[in-house]
């Protein structure tokens, strides 16, 4: 039994709000369960020294944690001066994932920065981010699109993110904190469509065999396909 009474193959309820703030380009509010994420999108018209003149268009993400996201306050990392390793292992995956399901010729030469802030935390946020991200990512290539200025729409396929993991010798999908903190083995799977973007898996005190592994994907598809809904109809 998993800790939330979920099904081994079943995911934490999903929303998506999107249009959530008055500035940004593209704006949604994901909730996973209790872990809730904000995603915003910004579009600049110009991109980083080593493409510009390239005609190639740029997708990059930053990722961080409000102080009460967690059960105890933990200190902003403006206030220590620098990021964590962790905070930038984390959005250099969102903005990977991000420019791996866009066509940057289509994108044209300007940079669309995806920010993701964490209100509340209970497992898989990196996750929420991607998955969000995207829909963010999504809602202003649309409002270029609208208005005039890209003729292709460079994201036709969604990008959705899911954690799987090993939890009382069992696959299970969708971690949530108690089982994430727990679980022998865990992985995040990246995909856009049926294709991988990224794989993260790794054993904590534990091992896992290839037939595990393969429990493990075919969890993340049935995961994925389910965000990729979510993600259509919040697009509406």
């Amino acid at each position: 039994m998993r800790p939330s009474g979920r099904n081994l193959d079943e995911m934490r309820p999903i929303s998506i709000e999107t249009g959530v703030t008055k500035h940004a380009e593209g704006s949604c509010l994901i909730r996973c369960g209790d872990t809730h994420v904000l995603c915003t999108a910004s579009i600049e018209e110009r991109v980083p020294p080593f493409i510009k003149g390239s005609g190639l268009g740029w997708v990059t993400a930053e990722y961080g944690m409000l102080p009460r996201s967690t059960g105890s306050r933990m200190r902003r990392e403006a206030t220590a001066g620098k990021q964590g390793g962790r905070t930038v292992e984390i959005q250099r995956l969102i903005g990977r994932s991000l420019r791996a399901g866009t066509d940057r010729v289509a994108m044209g030469e300007r940079q669309i920065t995806v920010d993701c802030d964490v209100i509340q935390a209970d497992g898989g946020t990196r996750c929420a981010a991607i998955t969000g991200g995207w829909v963010a990512l999504k809602l202003a290539v649309q409002k270029l699109i609208k208005a005039g200025e890209l003729s292709h729409d460079p994201l036709e396929i969604p990008v959705a993110a899911v954690s799987c993991g090993i939890y009382a010798g069992q696959p299970v999908l969708d971690l949530d904190y108690p089982e994430d903190s727990e679980a022998g083995v865990d992985g995040n799977f990246v995909m856009t469509g049926e294709k991988m973007i990224e794989v993260q898996m790794s054993a904590e005190g534990s091992t896992f065999s290839r037939d595990q592994m393969d429990q493990l994907m075919g969890l993340a598809q049935k995961g994925v396909a389910e965000l990729g809904r979510a993600q259509m109809e919040a697009l509406g």
